[in-house]
């Protein structure tokens, strides 16, 4: 055996002499590569586990873990997704730099390795219960005590923690909870989690805890203006969009306030392939983003105008493919497939008209079920009216008409609806149009033909959708009037009038429109629209969008594959929707639930209703003339009053007592107590919690905050957070001394402040909401959990899997729930809780007959003697449910009987899942120990609730999904089993997902279809199979006739500016030098996914390594700011520090500081607080709208996550100038 040579002798060769070849291009060397081998044991691995990331990126892509000896050193893209086809590129490989950062975190610095309590609570804790028997006594002496309370409360954000352990956390925890109950009631401790989807389970956790224990649960998707409101508006549905390999179908796409390679990474390839084929891409979009070069022509349109731009590509489209000429295809789906035909009556005011609401089958003496709800149209074949089927009446009135046939649901004949009155018109009447502009509001005079009706009420006049809008968009019919002449006419809604709003020249505005609509005509409707949050964070978002969204439906692109609308914020697609609703809203053991719409609980929580100084009667349309209110926040006591929004906690009283008092006062069953109730509220002797926001009785007194940074990336006016929510130091430099007074709200001269008792935080980074909160509790990375993720973007669902177990002490959220909840049951049984009973109120829902409540859309509000106060009917449900802290671990761990004995569902059909619970048992599992729980399926661990998950939801389980189809069939009378037969035989298993994704199965929970390998496209089941829209017509809509749209001129698509938020109202910081005035956005981040990776060494060491503000060129020299140089960016809400970013790439007048840059890294101090620059959302504050509010009405009808105000905050502008003077603070 050759004598292997030390490593001293052979660096003594190096003294060698070297032969050299070649003309000295080659030589003999002696060196070794064993240095190589550091490099090849970098990546070597002992195992590969699949697992995917909860980031909420819309990614859901499955990665490989590689593990060694117990470490994870990297992750790699996963290969083996499901083909798309031999015609089109697959979905792999799935990925993104960022992503595939994450294992950096598992080992940073920054991991939440340990339980964390503030140390001065810590100590008052400790102190108080050597003081007193009882753990809740022990609570009380501390936040009752206002002086305590006040000290821990101000150590919120300046560090001071200290190692606990466990249990003694949870303790405290839970005493804070059942205290909590008893003395203000369930309703007081609240959860907040975000997007199921990113992680089923561990969002599943916490919701079921909060369920039990009576807590609400806070909306996200609309706090986060992810929630599109104009899509409920239009199609009665939350959000449903194609999947990303459906772009390779359009023939057109328009990529409008999305930008696809950035913020859709993994999905970007689809956008760059379909090019090949031809198809056109334009960008829409004010800088020159990413997506821009991808494009074709890029629209460079002026911030906030968006709308303008699509009523000026919707009036091209009406004028030269509907009125100059008749595409067949477009007229014979806006005919069956949108609401054109209906009738809408007609106000007269003096010599003109004003539109109102739709003509329906009782105005005309057709005597039917539910005839108030079944708009009518006008049917060629028979002359006269018609009621056709698929209407919300046929809906629930129990006669299986529900369908898109063209019959008349009466007479059974078929229909040709008319689209227009024009050629059988009795006159030509001129119709009221509400437009405004920051030139003031107008009203627009145009011509209609109309007709004269007999009705119920007496004489009526009508016209129909189409003849209206035709009037809206001043589409010239040659009827006279405002009417343009072409399209150079600077008339509202000319290309020639929007030019010099959004800067973009008439011709390409004409070009765009008429390409996108001769590609729809030749394509049969492949034209598509990608949105995005660049339009959707806007006040008036809703209008931008319906304008835009118009267009898809103008050209017949809704419903078909490559077409249609496509929006993409937010990883909204919860695929195995019943079962995890089931498990999630512990709908297994009882109900209902309680759901807050969470952008009007931070609104009043955190005190941004005290600051509103703009009247609301400035956003009224001009041809209604004022508003109800000139306050914002009360528009939503009268949604609360009125049961439109949930509201909790709901009433000034416990709930718990309140059912007592009612008892006492003879109420035995649920329907006299909820008759109490509204007496009692009639008599004024009982108030909602919302009309005195600032009474100590009504504070949230415990937030569970987890899969979140509410603090630091989502809490918009984070200023108002710190200050009036926490109670601690603040960069808050506005005033609420000369700010709008409130109708109905009660008004408190002194503004409280740390209105909070317990912020507890999950997380397993130590990010802006931990470093906030008093208690942090170390959790499971994606790494070290089972779950479920799964996304709009793709068809499938993806499993966590533990690659390693987790490290130090964290926990996965599943069993810090868990844990939680037997902590609570252990000290209910020590203080020997018995069973308590509690009013519960819940809102009007859409998809339930409580979405009939309050017809022809007409406000009328009990407490001003409009009406009676009728629980679910004029005012919120009123339920009773019985808490039993006791029981609550027995309940968490075990899927409850219910699951089995009682319907299951989703979209207001359900079906039984009796079946598949004894299958459950089997598989899972039962629980042995004498509870309430013994013979349930056992469900203590994730992965055996994620096995419940897939078995009883519809898209996992072929069996639930032909059922589902089945209890469809019986309500609409068409024939859709077929839909997902073929593969009934089928049940994921988490054990199959893991081996390899699975396309879900075809579902009624969605509008589109993966029949035979068909990519994914919402809407396709409606126009092919004839399923109606979940809306008042049951089509698409382009009108909607409640009072509330008429009051803010938004029954139709319109535009409206931008809302003028000034920086300061009255005093504001002494001016220093040079500064400049620009509006301020907040657009997704290159570098990062919301706030995660935003602090990973990683992506800093990508770009600036720190928080930047992105200006134009221009505008930095003229606020005399360099590139790199650090810049203030504030007004009255607040102040960030940050590196200007000079750029050509954004045009002048705006300012980017990307999304969810927190403040704990390199972020210097400002004169102007004296303290450190704070967050993104410093300078921001939310503005609600009131026409999100609207409930109790067909689709414009409460459900959580569904529609209610979104938490806009781009409206707003902030002075940016040069720091003089960067101050570390560490003095």
């Amino acid at each position: 055996m050759k004598k292997k040579t030390s490593a001293l002798m052979r660096r003594l060769k190096y003294f060698s002499p070297i032969d050299r070849y070649n003309d000295n291009h080659t030589q003999e060397t002696y060196e070794d590569r064993e240095w190589e081998n550091v490099y090849r044991k970098r990546w070597q691995h002992d195992k590969v586990i699949r697992s995917t990331h909860g980031v909420n990126c819309t990614g859901s892509c499955s990665w490989n873990i590689y593990v060694k000896d117990g470490i994870v050193t990297w992750e790699g893209q996963e290969l083996n997704y499901p083909t798309t086809g031999p015609d089109m590129p697959d979905f792999e490989p799935r990925g993104c730099p960022r992503g595939a950062s994450f294992s950096w975190y598992i080992y940073s610095p920054l991991r939440v390795k340990y339980p964390y309590v503030r140390g001065v609570l810590w100590n008052m804790w400790q102190e108080e219960l050597q003081n007193n028997e009882s753990p809740l006594e022990a609570w009380k002496s501390i936040v009752e005590n206002r002086e305590k309370a006040r000290t821990y409360k101000q150590a919120r954000g300046k560090g001071g923690f200290i190692r606990a352990n466990w249990d003694e956390v949870l303790q405290l925890v839970s005493a804070s909870l059942l205290y909590t109950v008893m003395k203000y009631g369930p309703d007081r401790n609240v959860g907040f989690s975000p997007i199921p989807a990113m992680s089923m389970l561990s969002h599943a956790a916490g919701s079921r805890f909060m369920q039990l224990m009576g807590g609400p649960m806070l909306s996200f998707y609309d706090w986060y203006a992810d929630l599109p409101p104009a899509s409920p508006q239009i199609w009665g549905d939350q959000t449903d969009v194609p999947e990303s390999s459906d772009w390779y179908n359009s023939g057109y796409i328009m990529t409008w306030g999305s930008n696809v390679p950035m913020t859709r990474t993994p999905d970007a390839h689809f956008l760059a392939e379909v090019r090949y084929k031809g198809t056109k891409v334009v960008s829409v979009s004010p800088d020159f983003a990413e997506s821009t070069k991808f494009a074709d022509d890029w629209i460079s349109v002026k911030q906030g105008t968006d709308g303008a731009l699509a009523m000026a590509m919707g009036h091209v489209i009406l004028q030269e493919f509907y009125v100059d000429n008749q595409v067949e295809y477009f007229t014979k789906y806006a005919k069956q497939y949108t609401d054109f035909p209906f009738f809408v009556t007609l106000k007269q005011k003096g010599d003109q008209f004003v539109a109102d609401r739709f003509l329906n089958a009782s105005d005309i003496g057709r005597e039917t079920k539910l005839g108030e709800w079944k708009p009518v149209l006008w049917n060629e074949n028979t002359n006269d009216f018609a009621t056709p089927h698929g209407t919300m009446g046929s809906r629930w009135d129990n006669e299986k008409k529900w369908n898109l046939r063209l019959e008349d649901e009466e007479t059974g004949e078929k229909i040709d609806p008319r689209l227009s009155l024009l050629g059988m018109e009795e006159a030509i009447g001129t119709v009221q149009i509400p437009y405004f502009s920051d030139d003031g509001n107008k009203v627009l005079e145009r011509t209609i033909p109309v007709k004269k009706v007999m009705t119920e009420e007496g004489e009526m006049f009508v016209t129909t959708v189409y003849d209206l809008t035709l009037a809206n968009y001043g589409v010239n019919r040659g009827l006279g009037g405002q009417e343009p002449k072409d399209f150079n006419d600077d008339i509202p809604f000319t290309p020639a009038w929007q030019e010099k709003m959004t800067g973009v020249k008439r011709e390409l505005i004409i070009q765009i429109a008429r390409e996108f609509a001769q590609n729809a005509v030749d394509t049969n409707g492949r034209s598509m629209i990608i949105v995005g949050a660049g339009i959707n964070h806007w006040f008036n978002s809703d209008t931008i969008y319906r304008a835009v969204l118009n267009l898809v439906l103008l050209v017949g692109a809704q419903g078909v594959n490559g077409g249609g609308w496509a929006h993409y914020v937010g990883q909204e697609k919860l695929r195995p929707a019943e079962g995890w609703q089931t498990i999630a809203m512990s709908k297994d053991w009882q109900g209902p639930p309680k759901l807050q719409n969470g952008t009007s609980f931070f609104y009043f929580v955190t005190d941004q209703w005290r600051y509103e100084d703009t009247p609301v009667g400035h956003l009224a349309s001009p041809v209604e003339g004022n508003s109800r209110y000139q306050h914002h926040g009360d528009y939503n006591v009268l949604a609360a009053r009125l049961g439109w929004l949930p509201s909790y906690p709901t009433f000034e009283k416990n709930g718990i007592e309140l059912y007592k008092e009612a008892v006492a006062a003879g109420a035995t069953t649920q329907e006299e107590i909820g008759k109490y109730v509204a007496q009692k509220l009639k008599e004024k002797e009982l108030k909602f919690a919302i009309e005195d926001p600032d009474n100590t009785n009504n504070f949230p007194r415990n937030l569970f905050v987890w899969r979140a940074n509410l603090i630091s990336s989502s809490g918009k006016g984070h200023e108002y957070f710190l200050k009036h929510l926490l109670g601690t130091t603040n960069g808050l430099m506005n005033d609420d001394s000369d700010s709008l007074r409130p109708e109905e709200i009660k008004w408190h001269e002194e503004a409280p402040e740390g209105k909070l008792d317990l912020l507890i935080n999950l997380d397993f980074r130590m990010a802006g909401t931990a470093l906030y909160s008093d208690i942090v509790l170390p959790a499971s990375t994606w790494y070290e959990k089972h779950d479920l993720s799964s996304t709009d973007m793709h068809p499938f669902v993806h499993p966590f899997n533990p690659a390693i177990g987790s490290p130090w002490e964290a926990r996965s959220d599943w069993d810090i729930f868990t844990s939680l909840s037997k902590a609570v049951s252990d000290l209910a049984k020590k203080i020997d809780l018995e069973p308590m009973k509690e009013v519960v109120a819940t809102p009007l829902l859409h998809d339930t007959p409580q979405e009939l409540a309050q017809p022809l859309g007409k406000i009328k509000d009990w407490s001003k003697g409009e009406c009676e106060p009728i629980p679910g009917k004029t005012m919120p449900q009123i339920h009773v449910v019985e808490r039993d802290y006791k029981t609550i671990y027995d309940k968490m761990t075990a899927l409850g009987p219910n699951a089995g004995k009682q319907p299951i569902g989703t979209k207001g059909i359900s079906w039984s899942a009796e079946k598949e619970y004894e299958q459950l048992k089997s598989k899972l599992g039962v629980v042995r120990t004498d509870s309430i729980a013994k013979g349930c399926p056992d469900i203590k661990e994730a992965i055996n609730a994620a096995e419940a998950v897939l078995t009883l939801s519809s898209t996992t389980n072929g069996h639930m999904a032909v059922k589902a189809w089945e209890a469809l069939e019986k309500q609409t009378d068409l024939k859709l089993r077929d839909l997902a037969e073929e593969r009934e035989e089928e049940c994921f298993t988490f054990e199959q997902i893991t081996a390899q994704p699975k396309t879900v199965i075809t579902s009624p929970a969605f509008t589109g279809s993966e029949k035979g390998g068909r990519r994914y496209s919402p809407f396709t089941t409606n126009v092919e199979r004839l399923i109606p829209w979940r809306t008042i017509t049951g089509r698409q809509s382009f009108y909607l006739d409640h009072d509330m749209m008429k009051e803010f001129g938004e029954t139709m698509a319109t535009f409206k500016p931008i809302l003028q938020h000034k920086p300061f109202r009255k005093s504001r910081p002494e001016v220093e030098g040079k500064e400049i005035t620009l509006n301020y956005l907040t657009p997704h981040n290159k570098w990062s996914i919301h706030s995660m990776y935003f602090d990973s060494l990683p992506m800093l060491t990508l770009f600036r390594g720190g928080p930047t503000v992105w200006m134009n060129k221009e505008d930095a020299a003229e606020a005399g700011v360099a590139d790199n140089d650090w810049i203030e960016c504030f007004n009255r809400n607040g102040v960030v520090v940050a590196r200007a970013v000079v750029t050509h790439r954004i045009p002048r007048g705006m300012a980017f500081m990307h999304h969810a840059q927190d403040r704990h890294i390199n972020v210097p101090g400002t004169k102007l607080t004296s303290n450190r620059g704070g967050t993104h959302n410093s300078p921001t504050r939310i503005h609600v709208k009131p026409t999100h509010m609207i409930g109790g009405y067909g689709q414009l009808s409460y459900g959580f996550n569904y529609y209610g105000p979104t938490g806009n905050q781009r409206d707003l502008n902030v002075v940016i100038r040069k720091l003089k003077e960067v101050d570390w603070l560490e003095d």
